[in-house]
């Protein structure tokens, strides 16, 4: 890992990429992907030995800059970002990964603190870092920010409550920040993902992995590497275009029936 421009770097300079929740699943397979076509990154997560591990296998002729952050903490959003490099404090792609659900329970046996958990990393984090990031942006005319959502925003299903509100937050959010930067040259993106084999289902069963594992069983579910693919194909395209949602399922799954109780 460094923080210095290479001769590589330099010769051959790409948009500096901003990722949150990049210490595993759809965040790392999105660091490995930008770094391997020669984008500076800057890495954040909570858990930094992750960081940690994950910078040692990536490409070190380009930048990279790993940093603890929780994303519902302003301040720590405040210092990471002071703290860069200055060659890395021109951020053109901001990804808000971060993001989690948990448990399955029934809303009315539900934990309060899973609530409090989800909506604050879910949408506080999420606007907290774009706040402070959407500046840099503004400052060059130029930018795209990358919103990680749900096919939950558009099907809910039973346990999912705030989880799923909060990730129709996100795809809300993302059109009226579109709205919000229209004549300034910065695109808006809400990629929302449906059945992804990553960590989620195991922080969702809080470590289970029997019922994490169960899941996926007799599924060919999208992979972290998948939506690092489609990410990058959206920040790739010409400046022009803006693909404002994009809804990716795996081919196995489709939308549920609508339940029915029957007497």
């Amino acid at each position: 890992m460094h923080d210095k421009p290479t001769k590589s770097s330099i010769t051959n300079i790409k948009p500096v990429v901003f990722i949150t929740g990049a210490s595993s699943g759809f965040g790392a397979e999105m660091a490995r992907k930008y770094n391997a076509n020669g984008h500076p990154v800057i890495l954040t997560a909570r858990r930094f030995g992750h960081l940690q591990a994950l910078a040692k296998t990536l490409n070190q002729d380009f930048p990279i800059h790993i940093a603890e952050l929780n994303v519902t903490d302003k301040d720590a959003i405040d210092q990471v970002i002071s703290a860069l490099p200055e060659h890395m404090k021109n951020i053109s792609i901001l990804i808000n990964n971060a993001g989690l659900a948990l448990g399955l329970a029934s809303f009315q046996d539900a934990d309060e603190l899973d609530f409090e958990t989800m909506i604050n990393t879910n949408i506080n984090g999420l606007l907290y870092v774009t706040k402070r990031i959407l500046p840099l942006m503004l400052d060059n005319n130029h930018g795209h920010i990358i919103n990680i959502g749900s096919i939950a925003a558009n099907w809910p299903y039973p346990g999912g409550h705030v989880y799923c509100a909060s990730k129709a937050f996100v795809q809300q959010f993302s059109r009226a920040l579109r709205s919000d930067l229209q004549g300034k040259n910065i695109r808006v993106t809400d990629i929302e993902p449906g059945l992804a084999q990553t960590e989620f289902s195991v922080v969702r069963f809080k470590g289970d992995a029997q019922k994490a594992n169960q899941v996926y069983d007799q599924t060919e579910p999208l992979l972290a590497h998948d939506i690092a693919e489609i990410v990058y194909f959206t920040t790739s395209l010409p400046q022009h275009i803006n693909i404002n949602t994009l809804e990716v399922m795996p081919t196995c799954q489709s939308w549920a029936p609508l339940n029915i109780t029957r007497s």
